[in-house]
C-alpha cells in the first residue's frame, strides 16, 4: 500500500452528514460531506489559538474549546499552566469516539485527563447560561467557509452576543479561521472592542488566521 493512499477507518451519517476518518500514511484526515475538515499533519494554528487565549485569560480558570476535531486545541489547554480546567463542546458523537480510539495517541488521550469535561452537544443550544474565563472556537472552517450551514450562525452578530455572554469579566475570545475575513474581524471589533490578529503561515494557499479580543481592553 501506498503510503499517500488513503484508508478509510471509518464513515457515519451525523449531525452534519457523513463523516469518515482516513488514514493517509501516518496522519489521520476527517472529511464532512465530502469536503476535506481537518487532519493531524500539523495543529500549529489551533495550538497558537489555545496558547494566546490561555496566556491572556484569568489565571486558573476554565477555558472553553469549541469543537473537538483531532484534540490538538485541547491538549494546548491541558498544558498550559494558567488553564485549571477545560471544558470541550462537540456535536458528533463520532468525533468523540474517534478521539477516544484511533486519535488518542495524536493528543496522549487527552480526554482520559481529569482536568477535562466532554460535552455532545451544539454549542449554540448549550452555551447559553454558563460562564467561562476563555472560549477557543475552532467550529468548522471558520466565519466565511463552513462546511455545515448551521455554524454560521455563531459568527454573526448573534453569535458574537451569545459568546459574549459566555465570559466572564475579561474573559478571552479566541477564534480559529481557515482564512483571513475582515468583515468578521469588523463584527467582533463592533461587539468587543480592540481585536488582535494573529496570521500562521501554511505550507499551501492562505494563511490560517487567529482573532483574539476579550470583556475589556486588550
Amino acid at each position: 500500500m501506498s503510503e499517500e493512499s488513503p484508508v478509510v477507518l471509518d464513515r457515519v451519517n451525523g449531525e452534519c452528514g457523513e463523516l469518515v476518518l482516513r488514514r493517509v500514511g501516518e496522519h489521520h484526515e476527517i472529511i464532512a460531506n465530502g469536503v476535506f475538515l481537518m487532519d493531524t499533519r500539523n495543529g500549529e494554528s489551533e495550538r497558537l489559538m489555545v496558547d494566546a487565549a490561555a496566556a491572556r485569560m484569568p489565571v486558573g480558570g476554565t477555558l472553553l474549546v469549541g469543537g473537538l476535531g483531532v484534540g490538538f486545541s485541547l491538549r494546548a489547554a491541558l498544558d498550559h499552566p494558567r488553564v485549571g480546567e477545560v471544558v470541550v463542546v462537540e456535536r458528533e458523537r463520532a468525533v468523540i469516539d474517534w478521539n477516544r480510539g484511533p486519535l488518542r495517541e495524536v493528543h496522549g488521550d487527552a480526554l482520559a485527563d481529569p482536568r477535562v469535561a466532554c460535552a455532545e452537544a451544539d454549542l449554540l443550544t448549550w452555551l447559553p447560561g454558563r460562564r467561562f474565563a476563555a472560549l477557543c472556537l475552532d467550529v468548522d472552517n471558520g466565519p466565511d467557509w463552513t462546511v455545515t450551514e448551521g455554524n454560521a450562525v455563531l459568527y454573526q452578530e448573534s453569535g458574537l452576543d451569545l459568546l459574549a455572554a459566555a465570559l466572564v469579566p475579561d474573559g478571552v475570545l479566541a477564534v480559529w479561521s481557515a482564512a483571513a475575513s475582515p468583515a468578521f474581524e469588523a463584527r467582533l471589533a463592533e461587539r468587543f472592542g480592540p481585536v488582535e490578529t494573529l496570521p500562521v503561515p501554511v505550507p499551501r494557499g492562505e494563511p490560517d488566521v487567529v482573532y483574539i479580543t476579550r470583556n475589556g481592553a486588550l
